[in-house]
Parts: structure tokens; C-alpha cells; sequence
């Protein structure tokens, strides 16, 4: 919610005349001072005299608020009035993660919570699905490259209200190795509260997309002795060499994802649980 307050003194001050005047256009994306909702217009109807909009917010749940004053258009303190009848009137499209797209909208400024995931991998497939959300929210993804010394990391990070940590691990299952990783790093100062820690059950994030998107059924089986991601190249028929031939391997798979659809939902609804930890006040 933005630092911006609107106080009793300003009910009838003189300067709201002088507020910016925005036409409430679909997709417009606007903040209710009073309540902190951040959603984008997705209709304007007429209710006992009075001009409402619905407001639908990145999780599709939808309030209604009177047109006026009280709203914050990126930071800035606008009044909202009815759009121009002239006004193309075209509907709202969805994001790669399922939710509104916000039209013509600045990436908000960047909180100091912060996504973190293990690798580089995990970090381009959050943002190809969630990147349009994360940036209205202002929440920044950042890869660890192994979580073996998360409690320090944790720790240096200093979380507190304010200041959450959302983190995703790959194989997070009890009695793993990352089970006992996560549980010592919520001992870390500031952590109980602060930071919420999700992940999937898979080696890595590349088994959290359908397989059907390479037109498998499942993923090949790689014996214990392989390295995982050469065993899936492997598997595939596809390159497997060196470093170089699983990058490219990586860029082939993530150019298959559209959006959510193609991703499993052990995945899907970590990733909003993380989202929705860092951005809903609790």
C-alpha cells in the first residue's frame, strides 16, 4: 500500500479541485487509499444514482468503489470520472499467469520484499508467467544459486514487517535434506512472521512444466549415476554435451510455456501463496 494518507483535513480542501482528472478506462489501475486495493477497472455502472467501478485485482476478486476523489494513479493522488463516451471500450486481457493485464502501466517501484528461488532457471520461469504481475506489484525475483546456506542468508537479509522474504525451493518434501534447510533458516532472526517458505516436490523446476508441452506424457526416468538435467537431455534425444547444450536445452523448454496452463499446480499455487504472502497485509 502506498505511503500516501489521506487525512480528515482534506475532505474539503480546496486542493482536490486541483487533482488530475482520470477517465475510468478499462484496465486502468488505481489504489483505494482508504483500503489499500489495487485492481484494475474492468467496468463503470450506474447504482442508485451514484457512478460505481469494479475493481478486479490481480487475484480476480472484484470491489466496487464510488468515482471520485481518494484514489492514487502510480503514487499520484488523482480524481477518477466517468470515461469519455467516445471512449473505446475494449476488454481486459489476461496476463501469462491468468490474471488482468494492466494497460499501459509503469512497473511500480520495488518494494523491499523480495521473491527468492534457487537458480536462474527457477527465475526466468517465475518471471515468463508472473513477470506482468510482479512488476504492477513491485516485487523482485532473485535466484540464490542453492539454498545449502539459506539461514545466513536469511539472516544478512534482516526481514521484518515490511521487509518479507517469499522462498522457493525445489524439492521441499519432508525428511529431504531441504526439509531440514528450510526449518533451521526460520530460526533466523526475524524470520517467523516474515518469511514464508513453499516449495515443490521436484529435483528441479524443470519437471514443474507439463511434459505435454514437448508432447511427452511424463518426464524420462534418469538413472541415479546421471546428472538430472543431462539425464532428461538425455532422455529426450535432445543434446546433452556440456553446460552449453543444457542452456540451450532450458531455452528450448521455457520457449514452449505460455502461461500457467503449461506449468503443474504443485507449482502454481506456491508461487500465488508466495505472491499473495508479500503483497496482502496481514
Amino acid at each position: 500500500m502506498s505511503s500516501f494518507s489521506w487525512g480528515p483535513q482534506d475532505i474539503t480542501a480546496p486542493a482536490r479541485t486541483a487533482l488530475r482528472k482520470v477517465g475510468a478506462e478499462t484496465g486502468l489501475v488505481l489504489e483505494d487509499v482508504a483500503t489499500g486495493w489495487v485492481g484494475a477497472v474492468v467496468r463503470v455502472e450506474k447504482s442508485g444514482g451514484l457512478h460505481l467501478m469494479v475493481l478486479e485485482d490481480r487475484r480476480g476478486k472484484k470491489k466496487s468503489f464510488e468515482l471520485g476523489f481518494g484514489f492514487l494513479l502510480e503514487g499520484e493522488p488523482v480524481e477518477v470520472v466517468p470515461a469519455a463516451a467516445a471512449a473505446p471500450k475494449t476488454g481486459p486481457t489476461r496476463t501469462a499467469s491468468g490474471s488482468v493485464r494492466v494497460a499501459n502501466q509503469r512497473a511500480r517501484t520495488a518494494r523491499a520484499s523480495r521473491i527468492w528461488v534457487e537458480g536462474k532457471h527457477d527465475a526466468e520461469l517465475v518471471e515468463k508467467v508472473w513477470g506482468d504481475d510482479l512488476r504492477v506489484e513491485g516485487i523482485v525475483v532473485e535466484p540464490l544459486h542453492g539454498v545449502d546456506d539459506l539461514y545466513s542468508a536469511v539472516r544478512e537479509f534482516a526481514p521484518g514487517p515490511g521487509r518479507r522474504l517469499g522462498i522457493l525451493v525445489d524439492h521441499l518434501v519432508p525428511g529431504s535434506k531441504e526439509s531440514r534447510i528450510a526449518a533451521e533458516a526460520m530460526t533466523s532472526p526475524g524470520a517467523p512472521g516474515n518469511v514464508l517458505i513453499v516449495g515443490h516436490p521436484y529435483v528441479d523446476v524443470w519437471q514443474a512444466i507439463k511434459p505435454s508441452v514437448i508432447g511427452r506424457s511424463a518426464w524420462p526416468v534418469v538413472p541415479r549415476h546421471l546428472d538430472w538435467k543431462t539425464g532428461i537431455l538425455q532422455g529426450l534425444g535432445w543434446p546433452h554435451r556440456d553446460h552449453t547444450d543444457v542452456a540451450m536445452g532450458w531455452k528450448k523448454l521455457l520457449g514452449q510455456v505460455n502461461s500457467y496452463a503449461d506449468l503443474e499446480p504443485s507449482l502454481l499455487g506456491r508461487v500465488e501463496e508466495v505472491i499473495d504472502f508479500l503483497t496482502v497485509p496481514g
